[in-house]
């Protein structure tokens, strides 16, 4: 890999399934970022959920929550997220390996959001799994929309 040129880890997001507390990277120290009001402000409450099935990537530690976000709550999220606008996430290229991507993101932090997501019923799923001996105890209060670009 030219020394110019170095790969960001990946980021965690709720509404893709990603749980765990981490740092914030450095690198999206000066991006935009929106403090918020948590799940009693802008954003639409989430229901409780239950029989929450899990997908497993194989081979890695991710997993899916599939249909997590009932369809209205998906749509409320969106509106909100488009409301709030986007910023291009452009990039120099993909590296060798990987696919061309560009995006469009908001990057949200909000503790009070992430624990009302956690506490919907991820909580639940994660009572059983650990990684290294270590177990979850909340979701990433980064929170971060995607939107691709064509």
């Amino acid at each position: 890999m030219p020394p110019n040129r170095k790969r960001r880890a990946a980021a965690m997001d709720p509404a893709a399934g990603g749980a765990g507390q981490q740092r914030q990277n450095k690198a999206s120290a000066g991006k935009k970022v929106k403090k918020g009001g948590g799940s009693g402000g802008r954003w639409p409450a989430v229901k409780p959920k239950k029989d929450l099935q899990i997908n497993r990537l194989k081979g890695t530690h991710l997993l899916t929550i599939p249909d997590f976000f009932t369809s209205a709550e998906a749509k409320a999220f969106i509106d909100i997220a488009e409301s709030m606008g986007f910023t291009h996430q452009g990039s120099l290229g993909p590296l060798k390996g990987e696919a061309y991507r560009d995006n469009e993101r908001i990057s949200v932090t909000d503790p009070l959001l992430a624990q009302a997501i956690w506490e919907s019923g991820i909580n639940r799923i994660f009572t059983d799994i650990s990684v290294s001996g270590k177990v979850a105890t909340g979701l990433n209060p980064n929170i971060r929309f995607y939107r691709q670009v064509h």
